[in-house]
């Protein structure tokens, strides 16, 4: 898209105008991502901040080879993950077999959960269990690649799904309990 390109070589430019248009453009759904990686508000502005400086400052690295809110997202993503590093966030790791499905496959219904229902719920999760259930289940990374990414062993990786998926299902039926009493 042309209209992508002058943007980028404005931003390029460090013409201030183009800035603010990326980032315009591109907070909002930014936001979002940063959201599903911290546990508030003013954590996610930081991390959101934090990234954008990133984007600034590594926007002569985009090539064109993928869409720039892709290419953006993945400087969230990194950016979230290396806060939490920060944090020290994965002392929480378990072996998956300290987990057993308490709750079967579809007794849970997200039909009548609204996303910041769901937010909020994923936002509650311990940081290990919600970051490994948003690398997996949102953003499509594979086990193995999150083991890499977070420093943690694959199993770790596993666990910490099967976790979050079990801690995630118990919330949903309490709020779906809660909401229909």
């Amino acid at each position: 898209m042309k209209d992508e390109r002058t943007l980028v070589e404005g931003c390029q430019n460090k013409n201030r105008t183009a800035q603010k248009t990326l980032y315009e453009r591109f907070a909002g759904r930014m936001f979002a991502v940063c959201q599903r990686y911290t546990r508030s508000r003013f954590e996610a502005e930081d991390v959101l901040q934090e990234a954008f400086v990133k984007v600034f400052t590594q926007i002569h690295t985009f090539r064109y080879d993928c869409p720039l809110e892709a290419w953006i997202k993945k400087i969230m993503v990194n950016t979230a993950i290396s806060y939490l590093r920060k944090e020290k966030a994965y002392l929480d790791q378990a072996d998956v077999d300290d987990y057993t499905d308490a709750v079967s496959e579809g007794e849970t219904t997200l039909s009548d959960m609204e996303y910041k229902q769901l937010l909020g719920l994923v936002r509650e999760l311990p940081t290990g269990c919600q970051s490994v259930f948003n690398l997996y289940a949102i953003e499509g990374y594979q086990h193995n690649e999150i083991a890499q990414i977070l420093g943690i062993s694959e199993g770790t990786s596993k666990s910490q799904y099967a976790r979050a998926k079990q801690l995630l299902q118990i919330k949903i039926l309490e709020t779906n309990n809660t909401n229909s009493s």
